[in-house]
């Protein structure tokens, strides 16, 4: 009953502080909701993604599910020995079935000891804490065994010998028969206790380690919105926000997150599969996703103390030192004992609780330099077994430095002033946006001078100063031209889509410019758009429906170009003799699912020869150029594009494609820090 309360007060505590947060606005599919749920959960679909771990995972979920009836029949018979659940002729069979579901608990617990200790994968924690449930369970099984096999000798001593329906348990009464009944009772109800305790701080345990994730990952698949395409950011509604009169935007306290996000923390399983695929991580910087919600997790768990006045750990006693506690005490003293919903509505965060906790989010918990590494590739959202959603908190809190605190890193205040005055980020004067056509203007008609048009090309900034893009820029239009398509650009009308201002923060910004795009595509009744860059593309397909973007299909050039093959527009003649390693990007693949389309281009090229890098799909490392940092200069490590170059050149290609302005720039960049530009080409789809 002990063991039950302090779990009961764990779990309840932990959802007090969960509700501090702002309450989420579902607009969840329930159908897409549940079958996510049951594919992750009970599918382990996620987990899989290592198989080695993965499989591992399984027989542990699984089994530990099942031995639990086992340990219920244990219970059992030693409240009321000879006695046993009654499951008639049956039982027999039962324990046959729980020796074999121990037994590969067993297995597994020992690989999983054996990855972690001996085999030493970076991405799991070593030492006492992170091996302790790794005991836990050895314990448990253990004590299963031989309290059977005591329970035999003990009960029946007539019948000790070798049973087909419980070999182990059996084989042990045989080994140890020569003890007697009396003692071996004793030894039973010895094991018995062993294995009850252990099982109860077990439960009591997990709600204050990582384990909590048995009890918040679930929810978290089920709670997550499933309409929502993958990596879509929340908005901002301004107006609303003036009314209450907001002085904050974005996310400076931890309280500020919405429930759903906080649910993130104590979900995270610390398995480190986000960190592993991590580019930041992965080249030195100080970003780790895994340590960012981490951190947070445990911040929460202070502030949710300080804020409530509840003890988040049990039993008291043992704890009385840790912060965590004392801040509840102290909040408590300070008469802070209202309900969590009260206290947060009253208070902005534990000021008014006259209690010493002035610890910040983003300084003290989190630093500058970790939010601004992310390359928002959503790497570790893809990785991640329990749905949590790394890139949404570290935007949320780009989001409060740039509009709240006025910081930022000096590349990206000059890119975000560029954008604002000339509407891209090198501040080249938005007159000259349509310079590339110039000796192409046949070709290339704008809105006004087309008589009609079906799709609209939007060039974007990259293809329409950029050097090397413009020469992609030009080529896609002769495709386009050859294939017999009508289209039309927007020329100097054409804004910068805003991905850029949104990632880095500068949510307003991003809003001026999605409403201005928006409308020009309103005046020319534009109803299919077409564009070389992912980013463009994902956020016109995915973010600017929520600001009035409706019955517009959105294409990235790669979609047409498969479609216009497959249709016979066009069709490649020149043999190309090249070993082509294709780099997805990430805005392409992990945003929008799209992976086939030009690897079904290059294959259509005559002579090309594709060869995979380790790491594609969407396991594919981001070239180091979304979430603004296209913009930026790296201050740590090595370089995100030289690290993707490498992995490239690994597969000993003549040629590295892309489908991707960015990705190109980047690595080509890579290719000439490697000095090895007259071996190897960058080139595009087109």
């Amino acid at each position: 009953g002990y063991a039950v309360y302090l779990f009961a007060h764990l779990v309840y505590s932990r959802v007090t502080y969960i509700k501090l947060g702002r309450a989420a606005d579902l607009k969840e599919g329930a159908t897409r909701t549940l079958n996510a749920f049951w594919v992750n959960v009970f599918g382990q679909k996620k987990v899989m993604k290592d198989s080695k771990s993965g499989v591992m995972h399984i027989v542990l979920f699984y089994g530990f599910l099942l031995v639990q009836f086992g340990a219920i029949d244990l219970i059992w018979k030693g409240l009321k020995p000879g006695s046993h659940l009654p499951f008639g002729a049956a039982y027999p069979y039962f324990l046959l079935f729980q020796e074999v579901v121990v037994v590969a608990i067993l297995l597994a617990i020992f690989y999983a000891w054996y990855r972690r200790n001996v085999e030493k994968l970076k991405r799991l924690k070593r030492g006492w804490k992170a091996n302790l449930v790794v005991w836990l369970i050895s314990i448990l099984m253990i004590s299963t065994l031989l309290s059977e096999g005591l329970e035999i000798i003990w009960l029946h001593t007539d019948t000790v010998g070798f049973h087909s329906t419980q070999p182990i348990a059996s084989s042990i009464a045989l080994v140890l028969a020569g003890m007697g009944s009396a003692a071996a009772g004793v030894l039973f109800y010895v094991f018995w206790w062993v294995h009850l305790l252990t099982l109860l701080f077990f439960l009591v345990y997990i709600p204050q380690g990582k384990h909590a994730h048995l009890l918040f990952a679930p929810y978290n698949w089920l709670m997550k919105d499933k309409t929502r395409p993958p990596g879509k950011l929340s908005t901002l509604d301004f107006e609303k926000l003036e009314e209450e009169g907001a002085e904050e935007f974005g996310v400076g306290r931890i309280e500020h997150f919405t429930q759903n996000q906080l649910i993130d923390l104590y979900a995270c399983v610390e398995c480190g599969r986000c960190t592993s695929m991590c580019p930041a991580a992965g080249t030195g910087k100080t970003l780790s996703p895994m340590d960012l919600i981490v951190k947070m997790r445990d911040h929460l768990t202070e502030k949710g103390a300080a804020i409530t006045g509840r003890t988040p750990w049990m039993p008291s006693a043992l704890f009385k030192e840790s912060t965590g506690n004392t801040l509840a005490v102290q909040a408590r003293a300070a008469g802070a004992g209202q309900a969590a919903e009260e206290m947060a509505a009253a208070t902005e965060g534990s000021s008014a609780l006259k209690i010493e906790y002035d610890t910040q989010l983003i300084g003290d918990v989190i630093t500058e330099e970790e939010l601004w590494a992310c390359t928002t590739c959503r790497n570790c959202e893809d990785q991640c077994p329990v749905a949590n959603e790394h890139v949404g908190h570290i935007i949320d809190m780009r989001r409060y430095l740039v509009m709240t605190e006025g910081r930022m890193p000096s590349d990206a205040q000059r890119a975000l002033s560029n954008i604002e005055r000339q509407s891209n980020p090198w501040g080249i004067n938005r007159k000259d946006r349509i310079k590339w056509r110039e000796g192409m203007e046949d070709l290339v008609p704008t809105v006004k001078e087309a008589d009609e048009f079906d799709y609209l090309f939007f060039v974007g900034s990259m293809g329409s100063f950029d050097n090397r893009s413009i020469k992609l820029t030009q080529s896609f239009v002769r495709v386009m031209n050859k294939a017999g398509i009508k289209f039309a650009i927007l020329g100097n009308e054409e804004k910068n889509s805003g991905d850029t201002a949104r990632r880095l923060g500068n949510e307003m910004l991003f809003q001026e410019l999605a409403m201005e795009n928006i409308s020009n595509f309103q005046k020319y009744n534009v109803k299919k758009i077409v564009t070389m860059d992912p980013h463009a593309y994902n956020t016109f397909k995915h973010e600017y429906p929520e600001f009035g973007l409706e019955d517009v299909a959105v294409y990235h050039h790669t979609d047409l170009l498969v479609q216009w093959l497959r249709e016979g527009r066009i069709q490649p003649v020149n043999e190309v003799k090249e070993r082509v390693t294709y780099h997805d990007s990430c805005y392409l693949g992990r945003y929008n699912d799209s992976y086939d389309a030009p690897r079904e281009i290059l294959s259509a090229i005559p002579g090309v020869e594709i060869v995979e890098m380790e790491r594609s799909g969407c396991d594919s490392m981001c070239c180091g150029a979304g979430g603004g940092m296209m913009w930026q200069e790296e201050h740590q490590g090595t370089r995100v594009n030289i690290a993707r170059t490498e992995q490239a050149l690994a597969v000993n290609p003549t040629t590295i494609g892309s489908a991707c302005p960015y990705c190109l720039t980047m690595l080509s960049d890579g290719t000439k820090a490697k000095e090895v530009e007259e071996k190897v080409q960058t080139l595009d789809m087109v």
